[in-house]
């Protein structure tokens, strides 16, 4: 019924009990996950995870706040990486301008970087942004970023024709002000909604979530990260997915299961992987 489009369960906090939090997450209802990645040797773990489940795909790629490791050779193994059939996009990759481990100039080069490699492999992309949404979307104007298999689709199917290939692009863990979200879905891209959406002073989210179009609305945790309100500073994990949704279908006046369904859809159509 749900697909967690961002969970890190390749980080050591899932050590101990990943077959564990997984069992739990399809009792919930959550059969799908996307792990992405964070630096090379993230973007392994997460490959080979991807390799050995059929419920895991993988996404390769160095977060702004490792960036400083990308140089030649890093970037060629997560092209390497890429290859694999169970890798489905580059990220997270982006711009975090709250933490300012690295110079925002070498940030936006590492960023740069990434995007260009994700435009020749021809991959969505899972975008990080903290405290730098206005030079993010800047950055992002830059570039189209197409999906090569949607395209193939989309020659042999009359039915995908309508799908907007900008829609490869996630703003994961959006918290952005309403402009900055109307701009990126005037653009066609996704906004992925976890758990900061049951916090109860982020009215602001709340409202644009509301008002969004379903089609561009994706669900994740950032597990182990982001928990809802009810598990906050608590480890978070996919089996939550469940509240998050709760919390979208009420305010959007939907059921669960439709948004299930929908988000479902939304993620395996960006991904263009089986649903």
């Amino acid at each position: 019924m749900f697909f967690d489009t961002h969970c890190h369960l390749d980080t050591q906090p899932f050590d101990a009990d990943r077959d564990a939090v997984l069992a739990r997450a399809h009792a919930a209802g959550v059969t799908r996950f996307l792990n992405p990645s964070y630096n090379l040797d993230s973007s392994r773990r997460a490959a080979a995870l991807a390799a050995a489940r059929p419920d895991v795909w993988a996404a390769v790629g160095v977060h702004p706040n490792d960036i400083g490791h990308l140089d030649d050779q890093c970037l060629y193994e997560i092209e390497q990486l890429s290859q694999q059939p169970r890798v489905v996009a580059i990220g997270e990759i982006g711009l975090d301008y709250h933490w300012n481990t690295f110079p925002r100039q070498q940030q936006i080069d590492g960023f740069v970087r990434q995007l260009q490699l994700a435009q020749r492999l021809h991959l969505p992309v899972i975008i990080h942004c903290r405290d730098a949404y206005d030079d993010t979307l800047d950055v992002l104007a830059k570039f189209k970023i197409e999906n090569l298999k949607l395209k193939m689709k989309e020659a042999h199917d009359p039915q995908f024709s309508i799908l907007n290939s900008q829609f490869s692009i996630l703003l994961h863990s959006f918290a952005g002000n309403s402009q900055q979200a109307e701009e990126a879905l005037g653009r066609g891209y996704y906004l992925g909604i976890g758990g900061p959406i049951t916090y109860p002073k982020n009215e602001s989210l709340r409202e644009i979530v509301r008002e969004m179009p379903l089609g561009q609305l994706l669900l994740e945790t950032d597990a182990p990260y982001l928990s809802p309100q009810k598990f906050r500073g608590k480890r978070n994990e996919p089996s939550h997915i469940p509240l998050i949704a709760e919390r979208i279908a009420q305010i959007r006046g939907i059921s669960v299961a439709e948004l299930g369904a929908a988000t479902t859809a939304n993620a395996c159509q960006w991904l263009m992987v089986n649903g």
